[in-house]
């Protein structure tokens, strides 16, 4: 049972306040309480408190925060993400398909696709665009823009698994969705199986310095997000049937003023 808004509410807002002072035992006390109040977790005080050390890495954010985060930001979204926090990554994307697998491609899937980005960026590389995003909020921003031939809402993994009739796509896009995501084991797989023959599968991904890693392949940082090892995608990669083609060193974005590390992969079906 969830407790009531406001409750939930002064709870949350106290366990902010309490980590912005630094006072993160408490802090953590405080995001316990939170997840108690709301088990489905839709503020992410998983994330919360995995980022303090308090709790090991999940392997995936939780799917009620994701959902709640994206549908609270959808309509300043792109004024939000672009003009403030400087992302470029679906344009980054596009400028490395052009250089190192300009196809073009025939059928693109965009996962996670937000609202619509990836398809303004990759118009010129694709004919036929399908979307999915798990926010119902983000899906209707991307349909505003009239350049998906479907779109879907969904869990992007359930997506790629559902056995839909639909044929493989030539490309899969996974912009900014690995930070929401620690094990890419089912992701990784599950884009394999609907690649075509040859198909590119383009992502990126946060990261940090590499003595981060070397416990742990991927963790969650001080951002709320997951940053992964490069050679752990890599061993991934190879694992489900793909090879890296490319792979670069991008800013993802600015927080506070400073580059967010991150990197671009160009992965090909074997």
């Amino acid at each position: 049972m969830t407790a009531p808004d406001d409750e939930l509410e002064r709870v949350y807002e106290n366990a902010l306040e309490l980590e912005k002072s630094g006072r993160l035992d408490e802090a953590a006390a405080a995001w316990r309480e939170v997840l108690r109040l709301d088990p489905d977790d839709c503020g992410g005080a998983t994330i919360r408190l995995a980022a303090l050390g308090e709790i090991p890495t999940p392997k995936v954010a939780p799917a009620a925060y994701v959902m709640t985060l994206f549908d609270q930001t959808a309509e300043a979204f792109d004024d939000i993400l672009v003009r403030q926090l400087s992302y470029d990554v679906p344009n980054l994307i596009a400028q490395a398909l052009r250089e190192h697998a300009p196809g073009p491609y025939a059928r693109m899937l965009d996962l996670g696709c937000g609202t619509g980005l990836c398809a303004l960026a990759m118009e010129d590389l694709t004919r036929d665009r399908t979307g999915v995003d798990l926010s119902e909020d983000m899906i209707e921003k991307a349909a505003e823009r009239d350049l998906y031939d479907d779109l879907y809402i969904g869990e992007i993994v359930a997506f790629l698994k559902d056995d839909n009739g639909e044929a493989n796509w030539d490309l899969i896009v996974a912009a900014d969705v690995l930070p929401y995501l620690g094990d890419v084991t089912d992701l990784f797989a599950a884009t394999a199986a609907r690649l075509n023959s040859g198909g590119t599968f383009a992502f990126s991904t946060e990261t940090l310095h590499q003595d981060a890693f070397i416990e742990e392949p991927y963790l969650v940082n001080a951002g709320h997000r997951f940053a992964h090892d490069p050679f752990y995608l890599d061993d991934a990669l190879e694992e489900a049937g793909m090879d890296s083609v490319f792979v670069a060193d991008i800013t993802v974005r600015t927080e506070d003023g400073e580059p967010v590390p991150g990197h671009l992969f160009l992965a090909r079906k074997f």
